[in-house]
Formats: structure tokens, sequence, C-alpha cells
């Protein structure tokens, strides 16, 4: 990629994150974490190239959803903070097995809830035949 072009891309990653809502941030950053992910999983193979890059940024992410919603000071409801730990559990389990027993349907699961999410949080309804359903 030629650096004025590199140099422009980072310049408006930039000013978008700077004028993003934090809803439109965690979807962006979702979306990212799905696109990783989905990248290894186009990929597969035995040996699983960029595996463990993709599900370290996406545990990362997730750990800073789940410290969000236990905090104290946190103002969404009980029951919404409940199901966000409930589905940042079951990433963390996904991860955990893709770590011990890689299998792409592990990386499907996760993909699937952080392209829902990041929908969700855009406020955009994700159906089943939709392609982010994938």
């Amino acid at each position: 990629m030629p650096s004025n072009l590199h140099q422009a891309l980072n310049a408006y990653k930039k000013a978008l994150t700077e004028t993003a809502t934090p809803r439109q941030l965690e979807a962006q950053l979702l979306l990212r974490a799905a696109a990783v992910l989905q990248k290894v999983l186009d990929s597969w193979t035995d040996n699983h190239p960029g595996l463990n890059e993709a599900v370290l940024y996406n545990r990362r992410l997730w750990i800073v959803f789940i410290d969000a919603v236990i905090r104290d000071d946190n103002k969404l409801p009980i029951p919404v903070r409940q199901n966000i730990l409930n589905i940042g559990a079951f990433v963390m389990a996904e991860t955990f097995s893709l770590m011990t027993r890689p299998k792409p349907e592990h990386l499907v699961n996760i993909i699937r809830i952080n392209r829902r999410i990041a929908a969700g949080l855009r406020g955009k309804a994700v159906t089943q035949h939709s392609p982010q359903a994938a």
C-alpha cells in the first residue's frame, strides 16, 4: 500500500473513532474482531494461521465489555447487563475451546455473536437470511 494512502486511511480511521458514539465504536470493534476471525475461518487449515492473534484480540475486547457491565456505576438495566455477562461467558467458553481443541464451529459461533451484537448496537435488525447472520 502506498505510504500516502496508508496515512490517509489512518487519518480517516482516527477521525471516525473520534466522532463515533460509544455504541458506534463498540459496533466497529465487534465487526473488526468478526472480520479478523472470519479471515482465519476462510483460510482454515490444520495449523490455523492467525488464530491466536484473532482470538486474543476478540478475548481482550470481550474482557472490556464484561468489565464494563460488572461495574457498579454501569447505567444499563440489570437484565441487559446480565445478558451481556451471559453472552460474554459463552464467548469466553468458545475461546477456551478454540485454544484447546480448535474447530471452525467455535469461530462461527463467535463471529455470529459479534455481528449480531454490532447490528443491534447500530440499530439494524439481523435476519436469518441476511449476510451478517452467518
